[in-house]
């Protein structure tokens, strides 16, 4: 053998082994990469596990706070949007529990109404009553609620004023009187009445903060922008206030509810997962301080159990921006709006 064939032979074997080096060092790379991509994926999965989990036990076993430990005997609660379906089930299920109760909303005859059915009910509980329009965004009825609230002990404030589109109905169609009503009321009448409460909470250093919110401000929702819009608005403002109150011993939570019969849903019926208000204010008020079906948000709760339910599944199943759950929502309000114009139609034929 030649000495050019020997250094040949030389520079062979070190190449081969220098390719076997390399094979190796590869499949352990990939051995490498596997395993991780493995436990990345176990530990997403244990963690979906444990938030439903935590979905049911919030939903289904532990209990909320007691109503009483914000505050004490002959304290108040105030209502907003109090005259009908959830506001009214509120006023009549927090007066039982205790609390003295002001109401406020449009109709005064509606007001006076609710005010005696509670006092028929809760003989030492008192009332007070103050009827406002919110669209009207008065400073006035403003100044005369301050005045209310300056003088008594509010425990509890409920949010629960708002409106809806009267159909669903594309933004560019929707009538400037609506839209603007539905910005009033729903954001402006809720944070100039939470801003007149909070101080006197602050001073007391307790207090809770329930405001409504929906599916709406959870889940884009076509044909319905400008309210799904005001309720997103909520869902943002009730997490950055509950950080700050926190602090000061107040509880802030905004309630996430899908249909419920009501007018403002048109729903007449209850069924699994369209509860009466009554079913469905019992829940909440059992449910302060839990998240039920919302894990990812804080400072928020959708209580009722059918609705957590829903509410876990679109935010971490499904995800909120899927294009097939955009699609379901569109075509569900198209055919909401189909229905409610040839209702009309036929009224006007009538």
């Amino acid at each position: 053998m030649t000495f050019q064939q020997e250094t040949m032979e030389h520079v062979n074997n070190y190449l081969d082994k220098l390719t076997d080096f390399r094979a190796a060092d590869m499949s352990q790379s990939q051995t490498a990469l596997v395993f991780g991509l493995g436990l990345v994926g176990g530990v997403w999965l244990l963690t979906q596990l444990l938030t439903f989990v935590r979905v049911l036990l919030s939903l289904f076993v532990i209990p909320g706070r007691s109503l009483r430990s914000f505050g004490p005997k002959g304290s108040w609660a105030l209502i907003t949007g109090a005259s009908d379906g959830l506001g009214k089930e509120f006023a009549l299920q927090i007066a039982r529990a205790g609390f003295n109760v002001l109401l406020v909303s449009r109709t005064e005859s509606k007001l006076v109404s609710l005010a005696d059915e509670i006092k028929s009910k809760n003989p030492s509980t008192q009332t007070k009553i103050l009827a406002m329009d919110f669209a009207a965004n008065k400073d006035s009825d403003y100044e005369q609620l301050k005045s209310l609230v300056d003088n008594l002990d509010i425990a509890i404030l409920v949010n629960n004023v708002g409106k809806s589109h009267s159909i669903p109905v594309p933004f560019s169609e929707t009538p400037d009187d609506e839209m603007k009503d539905i910005i009033t009321i729903n954001c402006t009448g809720t944070l100039r009445v939470t801003k007149l409460v909070t101080p006197g909470m602050i001073q007391r250093k307790r207090g809770l903060i329930l405001t409504m919110g929906s599916f709406g401000g959870l889940l884009p929702t076509p044909l319905l922008a400008t309210y799904s819009g005001s309720k997103a608005f909520l869902q943002y403002w009730s997490s950055a206030l509950g950080s700050e109150l926190e602090p000061y011993g107040i509880t802030v939570q905004l309630l996430q509810a899908h249909l419920i019969t009501s007018a403002m849903s048109k729903i007449r019926r209850p069924s699994l997962t369209v509860p009466t208000p009554k079913a469905w204010v019992k829940t909440a008020l059992n449910k302060i301080g839990r998240r039920g079906g919302s894990p990812h948000f804080y400072y928020t709760s959708s209580p009722y159990f059918s609705h957590g339910l829903m509410a876990w599944f679109i935010t971490c199943v499904v995800g909120v921006w899927s294009n097939w759950l955009k699609n379901y929502n569109l075509n569900m309000h198209v055919g909401i709006r189909k229905r409610a114009l040839r209702k009309l139609e036929r009224s006007k034929t009538k």
